[in-house]
């Protein structure tokens, strides 16, 4: 029997005119009905592929042979208006399992809760491995393949580039094929580029550190052990391009498909509640990519090698490739249940959807060609699709405020730890946890409570974007946090000379009369502090002649160091490895503005989202 069905369905007819149910007619015909037609004229229709018949000659006089279902009180009274598509469900496999194995044990999962569930857990792996892992261990990879900043910045807009490239295609036809496929394929090839961007680390020869105790001291041994070639090594960036570019073509139906699957098959009302939860986990995902990540590179890259030096050092890099692992491993486990999902969930088709279109109308009456069933079915169709959302002026400002959105978010999400790491002078694993702790609460909760408002005061589309404007000017009220700056450590000889006078930037002069005679290399880099709270290039550059351990904490503290001064005795001063600790006053204030930014951006983005399919 046909049903009534949401406009945003795949197959049907959408009818112009509110259905009739008054009159009588004759009895139906095989799979589909039979609607009255004008006396004289024979009916004529299209039959579709799931066996309902569209009139081709709507008119005010059709009327159906029987009501299509009984109404509840609740629904009594429910305006039959413009949006309604009649679908049949007949001969359709609705339960879930591979092809012909459809076990009974899977079909209690077979609901839209079970969807939710599978789908967060996949988005949750996205984010905690391209927005979490990627943004955590980029400065370590650029240190173990000697990559500079911008070929780190390629490498991570590799994923932007691909989903661009994929996005058009795979939401026109996947949004009219099998969505649950085009999803468990797309978590898979995302499974298969965490994999590929692991796969350098056991391609490459073992990580030798290249120091040694005596390395670096003054009057010590400056040479240093042969090393595997730089550019060699950096060539990796392709490999790691094309992980990215993988991780972008696999999840890229995830936001798209994802989303439009979860809203075809829930209540209208429960619909922000479904994608809310759904990019909570998205969110949840980099937050514990931080997190892990920063434990991870606690432990040295070569696991199970003893190794003198520590996680300050800056010749230091951490376990960077066994979150990939992971990821990978899990994106295959959960790709299998995904695709054993029905194209349409049961019971999907008793929520007789009644929506009211809210999109913008245009005048030439251009929108309503999208209404007939077969538009959408062939790539001819695909440039006038394509027009008819240019005509949108809604759609396309929420577009473009997205986008804006999108650009300060990936470069906050890529940058950001390293922005951390240089203004507070922390070490990679201690950035990538602090903006974790940011981004938890902020971003995760943000994202929850965006979707949370819309439901509680049933908003329409109008006040949907009256709500994401509020948050956007909010947001924009932290642009403040650009003129909040920490100072840069004083580094002698980088940012000032050894008498204490300013340097011109750009302009280093690391050799003073306290190092002369010390033969320092400026390849050598390894920062000290000073106990003046003065950093140094390296040990050999302030001048220090003999190297100890601090029993406490594992540092190296060297003595003897020429170039240091002893606060109140006479004599040279001491230095500890690492760079010294940030006492930046600004740091409360910088990391509020940061956390205002990260809420109010986050807060819109489901009102937005439920806008765009509104």
């Amino acid at each position: 029997m046909a049903m009534p069905q949401n406009s945003t369905g795949e197959n049907g007819f959408c009818f112009a005119q509110t259905p009739d149910f008054s009159h009588p007619s004759p009895p139906p015909t095989e799979t589909g009905r039979t609607f009255a037609t004008p006396s004289g004229q024979e009916p004529s229709g299209t039959p579709l592929s799931n066996g309902t018949v569209s009139s081709s000659v709507p008119s005010p006089s059709d009327s159906c042979a029987e009501p299509l279902c009984s109404p509840t009180p609740a629904e009594e009274g429910t305006p039959f208006g413009e949006g309604i598509e009649y679908v049949s469900a007949e001969g359709e496999e609705l339960a879930c399992g591979w092809g012909g194995f459809t076990p009974g044990c899977l079909q209690p999962f077979n609901t839209s809760k079970g969807v939710l569930f599978f789908l967060c857990v996949a988005s949750f792996l996205q984010g905690m491995t391209v927005n979490g892992f990627i943004n955590t261990v980029i400065t370590s990879i650029e240190r173990r393949f000697d990559l500079r900043s911008y070929q780190s910045g390629l490498i991570a807009s590799s994923y932007d580039i691909a989903a661009c490239l994929c996005l058009t295609f795979v939401s026109y036809f996947g949004g009219n094929g099998h969505k649950p496929r085009w999803l468990g394929w797309g978590v898979l090839v995302m499974g298969l580029g965490s994999l590929l961007f692991a796969l350098p680390h056991f391609t490459t020869g073992r990580y030798e550190v290249r120091w040694a105790a005596e390395v670096g001291v003054c009057g010590g041994n400056q040479s240093l052990p042969c090393a595997q070639a730089a550019s060699s090594l950096s060539s990796y960036r392709f490999v790691f391009m094309l992980g990215q570019f993988l991780h972008g073509m696999g999840a890229t139906p995830l936001y798209t498909l994802g989303v439009t699957y979860l809203d075809e098959n829930v209540k209208t009302n429960y619909s922000p509640v479904y994608i809310a939860v759904f990019y909570t986990a998205a969110i949840l995902g980099p937050a514990a990519g931080y997190l892990v990540g920063g434990m991870f590179l606690n432990i040295y890259t070569e696991i199970g090698r003893e190794i003198s030096i520590t996680p300050e050092n800056t010749l230091w890099v951490g376990a960077w490739w066994i979150g990939f692992l992971g990821a990978g491993a899990a994106s295959f486990l959960i790709s299998i249940p995904i695709l054993g999902y029905p194209q349409r969930l049961p019971g999907s088709q008793r929520y007789i959807v009644m929506r009211v279109s809210e999109a913008h109308q245009l005048k030439d009456g251009s929108h309503k060609k999208a209404s007939d069933p077969d538009f959408g079915k062939t790539v001819k169709d695909l440039p006038r699709s394509v027009l008819l959302l240019l005509k949108n002026p809604t759609f396309i400002f929420l577009c473009l405020a997205g986008a804006t959105e999108a650009t300060l978010i990936a470069g906050m999400s890529t940058f950001g730890p390293k922005f951390l790491e240089s203004q507070f002078s922390l070490s990679a694993s201690e950035a990538a946890t602090f903006f974790g702790y940011l981004v938890v609460p902020a971003g995760g909760g943000g994202t929850f409570l965006g979707g949370f408002l819309v439901n509680k005061f049933k908003l329409r589309c109008s006040g949907i974007i009256k709500l994401c404007l509020l948050c956007t000017v909010s947001s924009l009220l932290a642009i403040f946090i650009f003129f909040i700056h920490c100072p840069n450590m004083p580094m002698a000889g980088v940012t000032q000379t050894y008498e204490g006078s300013a340097l011109p930037g750009g302009h280093l002069n690391l050799t003073a009369a306290c190092n002369a005679e010390c033969g320092c290399l400026q390849e050598t880099y390894s920062p000290v502090c000073g106990s003046d709270d003065i950093m140094y290039y390296s040990p050999c550059h302030a001048g220090c002649k003999e190297v100890s351990e601090n029993l406490r904490n594992g540092k190296k503290v060297y003595h003897e160091c020429s170039c240091i001064e002893k606060t109140f005795l006479p004599g040279p001063g001491d230095a500890e490895a690492g760079k010294c600790t940030s006492s930046c006053a600004k740091k409360p204030l910088l990391l509020f503005f940061m956390f205002v930014v990260i809420l109010f951006t986050f807060l819109s983005s489901i009102p937005a989202l439920t806008a765009t399919l509104r």
